[in-house]
């Protein structure tokens, strides 16, 4: 189905070219809305800098200023699809294109690969960006890796302790509201495509536990995750339930090995020696 899809688009491409008067391939591709004109101004070396931000970590912010990396992803952006309607989901990132004494800014949403939704948007436009953009242009600048299998860790890890809380702490029918927002030293990994199959696991395994996403004033108890350290095999954090009905704490600590090719998720009520 592929191949056919090519030999259509080439067969497409010269057509426009032979028939329509198009005086290049890519004056071509547009014509055909393979590709997109609204980032013409970054091919046109125009732009002198393009500044990423993320939305949940003030100070991972990063900047493209080599030409080749700029030119990549221009490569990125005129291929994505103008659509109408835009994702629901919180950004991830901003994306600031300096043009002269313009700037350009667009709300992205990493991991999002749905043709007929928009993960960036600014300009006044909406598009469907390809996941490129996640491996060929941000994770080149994470100096710092994540540790392996970061989602499954780290999102699993909270479910073990509120598990065990519930259970040990007799709070079944309790509300439980979960405070990621205060873990800045992850922050930088926290994506809003995870969040969501957070959100699902979450409904599957746990009732009447959620993100907090509203005043925590609105749960019976708040859980409130904070990382005290992580490397490629290595996972530390705590856990913090605060039970508002009696004013009272109780602390679960993480420490997740990875070892023989597999993580070890431990989570305990009091703090383990090597912590």
């Amino acid at each position: 189905m592929k191949k056919l899809n090519k030999i259509f688009l080439c067969i497409s491409l010269i057509a426009c070219l032979l028939l329509s008067g198009c005086s290049s391939v890519h004056e071509a591709e547009i014509k055909l809305g393979i590709k997109n004109n609204d980032f013409e101004y970054i091919k046109d070396n125009k732009v002198q800098k393009i500044v990423i931000q993320s939305t949940r970590d003030e100070g991972f912010r990063f900047t493209l200023e080599d030409k080749n990396a700029i030119e990549d992803l221009y490569d990125i952006l005129s291929s994505a699809k103008s659509v109408k309607n835009k994702s629901s989901l919180k950004s991830d990132y901003i994306f600031e294109i300096y043009q002269g004494n313009k700037i350009h800014k667009f709300n992205y949403i990493a991991g999002l690969d749905k043709r007929d939704q928009g993960n960036l948007y600014g300009d006044n436009k909406v598009f469907a960006v390809s996941k490129r953009i996640d491996n060929s242009i941000i994770q080149n600048f994470w100096t710092i890796k994540e540790p392996k299998n970061f989602n499954d860790v780290y999102y699993n890890s909270i479910i073990s302790a509120i598990d065990d809380y519930i259970k040990s702490q007799k709070k079944q029918g309790k509300s439980i509201g979960i405070n990621l927002n205060d873990d800045v030293e992850v922050a930088k990994y926290i994506l809003s495509i995870d969040m969501e199959s957070f959100k699902s696991d979450l409904k599957s395994k746990l009732k009447n536990v959620e993100i907090i996403s509203k005043d925590k004033q609105s749960y019976d108890i708040v859980a409130t995750i904070k990382t005290e350290g992580y490397k490629l095999t290595l996972y530390k954090g705590i856990v913090t339930f605060w039970d508002k009905s009696n004013k009272s704490e109780k602390k679960y600590y993480i420490y997740d090995k990875y070892e023989n090719a597999h993580w070890n998720i431990k989570v305990t009520d009091s703090k383990p020696s090597n912590f």
